[in-house]
């Protein structure tokens, strides 16, 4: 099968629902090979964008193409080359956990079997049990097992690791990376800041339905000042003066402060002068560069297991 270079690729997306408009002039790319970050709030669009992906919803408006063909006209063909899993996974209640991985699997085209039951050890997963036992981490092992077990060329993954400890968490991000190795492409839509940070070369930021920031995530910290904080000897106080240095605080000898990047060389270079000791510089994370796009709005807090909007 011919490859093309972009595994995805949605232009100008516009879907309605009624009155409502849940996708308004969306833009997406994820390159061949790529692990690309899908990232907003509850209701921004994204669940929606995939279900167009998948050929489940016709888009009003805009284009959509996925490993070269329409979504909508060439649903089944693609089916055998994507693998999908969601945040919230239902199974047959009556079959093993196994059975459900084969069907799962076998919608997705070819099935390496070695690669399958080297996932089912990873997550230590026992396919015996009927489904209507398993958790819901276990539901979403299931389904993470029969994706990865596939040849899809393509995952499409939709709050994959929703209802998984810490420890299942790690062996979820060991395979995506594996699966990146090998060519695949990937799209992760997720809450997790951290986990997007660790897997992602690039990341895709919506509101409202529309993207609001996109591209690679060193690019995109670029745009965000870093912070400062260092202990300082001398007049300390005439820091503030430095060019380059905003939101300037003095606590004892500590100061603090915030750069544009392309201002922190000369700012490094004008702290020489105040014998500067522990300096700690902290690029701008993930989800300041969020944030900076719903400042006007109070997102839940920060989960503790590496951040996130719930």
């Amino acid at each position: 099968m011919a490859t093309t270079k972009q595994a995805i690729e949605v232009s100008g997306l516009h879907k309605n629902f009624g009155r409502t408009a849940a996708l308004s002039g969306l833009d997406l790319r994820v390159d061949t090979g790529q692990v690309a970050g899908f990232l907003g709030p509850n209701g921004a669009g994204k669940s929606t964008t995939i279900r167009i992906l998948l050929g489940l919803l016709k888009a009003d408006g805009g284009t959509a193409r996925m490993l070269g063909a329409d979504p909508w006209a060439d649903a089944v063909a693609l089916h055998r080359r994507v693998a999908y899993v969601p945040g919230e996974v239902n199974l047959w209640p009556n079959l093993t956990g196994g059975q459900a991985i084969s069907i799962l699997s076998k919608l997705h085209g070819q099935v390496d079997e070695q690669r399958r039951s080297q996932l089912l050890e990873r997550f230590a997963l026992d396919p015996s049990k009927k489904a209507r036992s398993y958790s819901k981490g276990n539901r979403q092992k299931v389904a993470l097992i029969a994706a990865l077990s596939s040849r899809a060329e393509l995952l499409l993954l939709d709050e994959p690791t929703s209802g998984l400890d810490p420890l299942m968490e790690q062996v979820f991000t060991s395979c995506i990376r594996e699966a990146a190795a090998e060519g695949r492409s990937v799209l992760l839509s997720s809450h997790i800041f951290a986990e997007v940070e660790k897997l992602c070369d690039t990341v895709t930021i919506i509101r409202d339905g529309q993207t609001v920031e996109a591209g690679r995530l060193s690019d995109l910290r670029h745009l965000q000042r870093t912070e400062v904080a260092v202990e300082v000897s001398g007049a300390a106080a005439s820091l503030a003066a430095v060019e380059g240095i905003e939101d300037f605080k003095l606590s004892g000898t500590t100061a603090s402060f915030s750069v544009d990047p392309e201002q922190l060389p000369g700012v490094l270079a004008a702290l020489a002068q105040y014998s500067p000791r522990n300096l700690v510089s902290t690029p701008p994370s993930l989800e300041d560069l969020f944030l900076r796009h719903y400042s006007d709005q109070a997102p839940t807090p920060v989960a503790a297991r590496g951040g996130g909007l719930r």
